[in-house]
């Protein structure tokens, strides 16, 4: 069984990055610049920031079934120069397989069914794992120390 990783979409972010200062806080987003290597993973390329590179910080209701007690938004990372990823089945974004994550398994009602903490290096294993079970119909990955979404996994 193999899995498919699907990143945010730019057309959301595009707009945003024209606006002002004034504006994009208006809004609960800000502008930012990368400041560490590995410190900022972008939602829409799945590539890690360089130092220097230009974000924007900005809130995204990433699970939006509206009767499910699991709706969750959250902080994503944007680069101004993202371009979109658009990995193939079975591959893993290297931004993934370097961070300790957070794995939620949710069933086709998106109620959770399976969660946990994994290292990267270990992802492959668990989505392998988890779309084993014909009850998993997506798999929400997250930063585990921050808690931030990274990216969704989906049967491939």
């Amino acid at each position: 069984m193999t899995y498919l990783i699907r990143p945010l979409p730019l057309a959301a972010f595009k707009p945003l990055f024209q606006m002002s200062d004034d504006a994009l806080i208006a809004l609960g987003a800000r502008r930012m610049t990368a400041q560490t290597t590995h410190s900022c993973p972008c939602r829409v390329s799945l590539m890690d920031a360089d130092p220097g590179d230009l974000l924007l910080l900005a809130n995204v209701r990433h699970l939006d079934a509206p009767s499910s007690p699991y709706r969750a938004e959250g902080p994503v990372l944007v680069r101004e120069t993202a371009v979109q990823a658009s990995p193939t089945p079975g591959e893993l974004p290297d931004q993934l397989t370097r961070r300790l994550l957070s794995v939620r398994n949710y069933n086709a009602n998106w109620m959770m069914t399976d969660a946990d903490v994994v290292e990267g290096v270990d992802l492959a294993a668990w989505l392998r794992a988890g779309f084993a079970r014909p009850q998993t119909s997506v798999i929400h990955i997250h930063t585990a120390r921050r808690g931030c979404y990274l990216a969704a996994a989906v049967r491939a």
